[in-house]
């Protein structure tokens, strides 16, 4: 019960807010994060054989060839108003894992979070904006199984149009979010004004 009642605060709050991963802004320039097309619904899936799925298990590490991504998983959740957590500031190289929602390779969405910058300069998810379909998201567990997924669609949502469905949705297959923020960085609020969401789905 407790962890789907915080998935549902979760998603009520990200309806009305989007998600907010990091407090400072890189200068313009060359070092702004790539940004994605404007997101919309993604309704097509890639077509794959049919992956049993793999029993829960926390994930460890996730690695993402297509832009040099190779980083811990840390257990993420969600605070007291039923906003998500994130890693923290002062690891900037650190992906985050929610984990009320499912396990890489479980059915269902897996979610995970990581910031784009920080005040010493690009992090982890820094170039998500550059996957493409048909890259390629690979996920170590504790357990030993390595989950391999497939980006279906990349997308770029202002954060009151964050598809919250599509993200924290049930599904009936493995399917995996990763979830940055993106577009302009507006220095009154001390948010970037989108995120940019990566859509992939299990694979062999």
């Amino acid at each position: 019960m407790l962890r789907s009642r915080i998935g549902w605060v979760l998603v009520t709050v990200l309806s009305a807010t989007g998600l907010g991963l990091v407090t400072t802004g890189l200068a313009p320039g060359p070092t702004r994060p790539p940004q994605p097309p404007a997101g919309e619904t993604p309704t097509a899936r890639r077509t794959v054989p049919a992956v049993p799925p793999l029993p829960r298990a926390d994930p460890v590490d996730v690695s993402i060839p297509a832009i040099g991504v190779d980083a811990p998983l840390v257990a993420v959740g969600a605070d007291a108003q039923g906003a998500l957590e994130v890693p923290p500031l002062d690891r900037p190289t650190v992906a985050g894992w929610y984990r009320h929602g499912a396990s890489p390779g479980e059915t269902g969405n897996a979610v995970l979070v990581g910031h784009v910058d920080s005040a010493a300069g690009p992090a982890v998810f820094f170039d998500l904006g550059r996957l493409r379909p048909g890259d390629t998201v690979h996920v170590t567990r504790v357990d030993g199984h390595v989950a391999t997924f497939a980006v279906d669609a990349v997308g770029s949502y202002p954060k009151n149009r964050f598809p919250t469905d599509e993200v924290y949705g049930s599904g009936t297959v493995a399917g995996l979010r990763l979830i940055t923020c993106g577009g302009r960085f507006d220095r009154a609020s001390g948010n970037y004004v989108d995120n940019v969401v990566v859509f992939a789905t299990r694979v062999p």
